[in-house]
């Protein structure tokens, strides 16, 4: 495995140090375009966002990356893309995230070069010792708490995000069913940061709901050291 470049780690600091990641959604946006929803939540201090369009086209997913590839670089965000390497190549993503049966982290990093992250979903303590999560730039693990955003997602509990934590330097960012009120648990538990959907995507208020994950994701973090 060769040293990443000074891009890469600093790509994966920022996911490191990212309170709240932002998945989109636009099927559970409330009517609202996923532009509008991540803006919001970029205004509000978010600096990663992953396009992740499972509802609708992949043209419609294409055109949310290219708007937010213009929105993230004036916040000075990551944009990355789930699952699809050529959306991620034709919008000039950060990076892709990918799942156990999608494409292997060092192919998709091979596809999109030395300064791509590759972050990777973790679902079973099993996947842990295996080359993929040893290659990814990150872990996304979950779900940690029941979601209704994946229907066939397994719910893997807490003691996974502990295991990950011991497994691994990089980052890991806890996802599923999490929101303001449990966000502090994951935290605890050994997660750098929270990923959400609907607690930003399907809320009244985006940005509000942003600024409430923050604070208990801080706190949390204050109170582990």
């Amino acid at each position: 495995m060769t040293e990443p470049s000074r891009e890469r780690i600093r790509r994966r600091e920022m996911i490191r140090t990212s309170a709240v990641y932002l998945v989109t959604e636009e099927a559970l946006s409330a009517g609202r375009r996923s532009e509008e929803i991540a803006e919001a939540a970029l205004r509000a201090g978010v600096r990663v966002v992953q396009v992740r369009e499972k509802e609708g086209s992949a043209r419609r997913a294409l055109e949310v990356a290219l708007n937010l590839r213009e929105l993230t670089r004036r916040y000075g965000a990551l944009m990355l893309v789930n699952d699809r390497i050529d959306i991620a190549i034709a919008a000039g993503a950060d990076g892709v995230h990918v799942g156990q049966e999608d494409l292997p982290v060092e192919l998709a990093r091979r596809l999109l070069g030395d300064d791509a992250l590759v972050g990777l979903s973790i679902t079973g303590a099993d996947q842990l010792a295996a080359r993929d999560a040893a290659e990814a730039d990150y872990l996304g693990v979950g779900a940690v708490f029941p979601t209704g955003s994946k229907g066939d997602a397994t719910l893997s509990g807490l003691p996974l995000l502990a295991a990950a934590r011991a497994a691994t330097q990089a980052p890991v960012v806890a996802i599923g069913g999490i929101d303001a009120g449990n966000a502090g648990l994951a935290i605890v538990a050994g997660a750098d940061g929270v990923a959400v959907i609907s607690a930003v995507a399907a809320a009244a208020d985006p940005a509000a709901a942003v600024e409430a994950l923050s604070a208990a994701v801080v706190a949390a973090k204050a109170g582990r050291r």
